[in-house]
């Protein structure tokens, strides 16, 4: 399937179940997993282009595209193609999300940042096979420059980290917002989504549901004008 096929307005997944072997929670946030790197692919396609990735397990979600992460790329307002500027894919896994902005706007920077040396080494390559190598800069958190600030972030955050875990990753990466940045985060209702978005509020944040799908809320956050 080729990654530059006819545009379509919403985002739809396609999975090729080729699949790795079980991954388990207990890994794809560490920083080097254990498990044995088996390699498979999956297929996908959002708005029209079609994907297809390497995966490996030891990862988030290696047996296919996680739902969460499809309800993002479907309900958030992804870049017009013109977009500039400099994302972050926090959390990136294998890539899904920073190969889909890459494609999505040239002429933009995206950051593609994770704790999990495997899930780095993955998204590094498949930036490489969609020709998005010199766009997509793969890093572990520590290695982003103090002074990179984002005109958007987009994560599935690793919400089995624990909810101060959790806040403690939105406290860092939020404020890094450039002026009239957007944040577009997608969180599992059952796991914290509403508690998310009330403790972003309390926080400081202007935060909307966008669209409440499959169990997932997605939330766009930005700093308060007024």
């Amino acid at each position: 399937m080729n990654a530059h096929s006819v545009r379509h307005p919403r985002a739809r997944s396609r999975v090729d179940r080729r699949q790795t072997g079980p991954v388990s929670a207990d890994h794809y946030f560490s920083a080097e997993p254990t498990t044995p790197d088996r390699r498979g692919e999956i297929e996908f396609s959002v708005a029209g282009r079609g994907y297809r990735l390497a995966v490996a397990s030891g990862i988030f979600s290696a047996g296919r595209l996680d739902p969460g992460t499809a309800v993002l790329l479907r309900k958030g307002d992804l870049p017009v193609a013109d977009a500039g500027g400099t994302f972050l894919d926090l959390g990136c896994g294998y890539g899904p999300i920073a190969c889909v902005l890459a494609s999505e706007a040239p002429g933009a920077t995206v950051y593609a940042v994770d704790v999990n040396a495997r899930a780095r080494e993955l998204t590094a390559l498949n930036a490489e096979t969609l020709g998005l190598a010199g766009r997509v800069r793969v890093a572990e958190p520590g290695e982003v420059p103090e002074e990179v600030t984002f005109d958007q972030i987009w994560s599935n955050p690793p919400t089995h980290v624990g909810k101060s875990e959790l806040r403690a990753l939105m406290q860092r990466w939020l404020p890094r917002l450039a002026p009239g940045g957007v944040a577009w985060l997608v969180i599992n209702r059952h796991l914290g989504g509403d508690s998310l978005h009330t403790w972003l509020v309390e926080n400081g944040w202007d935060v909307e549901r966008t669209a409440s799908q499959k169990g997932f809320r997605v939330l766009r956050v930005a700093r308060k004008t007024d």
